[in-house]
């Protein structure tokens, strides 16, 4: 996908159709969802190690659930599988990657996804309203960080959950040019943006929510999905041995001790500044 061969589009449906229809990036979809039939990429999520990680931080009782910048659903029926009742916000209304595949998914799989078409600037939702707002990969599109973790604290009830997972994180404000470019898919449509790690913290934060844990890039599938943590530790043992045969499987084999991962996972995470990289916020509202 050179520069001089990727057309743009002017809707995120448009450039998901010409992405699925391109020899060779049948990975790519799969690994963002978007392929068909919707109920199958939308089971392969909740059976993912992604979700199970996700799942250990959802609060025991189920409730209400706000699954904010929904795309075509794949978190509300996560989310409505394990016993939510769910509303999905997405303001696009596309029946590829949009709030009408939410209602066909929902249709399909007979779940208790209710679906409104919105953005989460404004939402439009009484104060106290849900147990957990759910967010994936939504921080990082918006303006005014503020201003869209004020209103995820004005809507959770007292001693909800957001869980914002997978946020693109850059290092300073210069790197941000060499994120996009890099990008794959933001050639396509545009849209894509990264924030520093302060700035998400410092968000979260100034509206009022407790930061519970901030997840780095290498420390659960949440962020290095849809990489199992067999396949990452394969890899990083792959480029640290040069694809060497039998010292590559050795040190695959060394990393996947517990004790030599964890102290491998905080090296490589102190030493992480690709620009773009992974993060994941868990907060409550007190």
């Amino acid at each position: 996908m050179g520069d001089s061969a990727t057309p743009r589009f002017s809707t995120w449906e448009h450039a998901v159709q010409w992405l699925g229809a391109q020899p060779g990036q049948e990975s790519l979809v799969v690994a963002a969802n978007y392929d068909d039939p919707l109920l199958q990429a939308a089971d392969r999520y909740w059976r993912s190690q992604e979700w199970q990680a996700i799942r250990t931080r959802l609060p025991a009782t189920r409730g209400a659930a706000l699954d904010v910048g929904a795309g075509r659903g794949i978190a509300s029926y996560a989310l409505a599988r394990d016993g939510f009742q769910v509303t999905a916000l997405e303001p696009d209304g596309s029946s590829l990657v949009g709030a009408e595949a939410i209602r066909q998914l929902a249709l399909t799989s007979k779940l208790p996804i209710a679906v409104t078409q919105d953005f989460s600037e404004r939402l439009p939702f009484e104060d106290d309203h849900f147990d957990v707002v759910f967010a994936r990969a939504v921080l990082h599109h918006t303006h005014d960080l503020t201003a869209v973790c004020s209103e995820f604290m004005r809507v959770l009830k007292p001693g909800g959950r957001l869980i914002a997972v997978r946020e693109h994180v850059i290092s300073r404000a210069e790197d941000l040019p060499r994120f996009l470019e890099i990008h794959p898919l933001h050639k396509l449509y545009g849209g894509e943006n990264a924030f520093q790690l302060h700035e998400y913290v410092d968000a979260l934060k100034s509206c009022g929510l407790r930061v519970d844990e901030v997840i780095a890039p290498l420390e659960s599938p949440i962020n290095f999905a849809p990489q199992t943590l067999e396949s990452l530790q394969h890899e990083i043992a792959k480029r640290l041995t040069r694809g060497i045969p039998g010292l590559m499987q050795l040190a695959a084999r060394f990393l996947a001790m517990r004790s030599v991962w964890s102290v491998t996972r905080g090296q490589l995470t102190r030493i992480d500044n690709r620009p773009g990289r992974l993060y994941s916020f868990m907060a409550h509202k007190p």
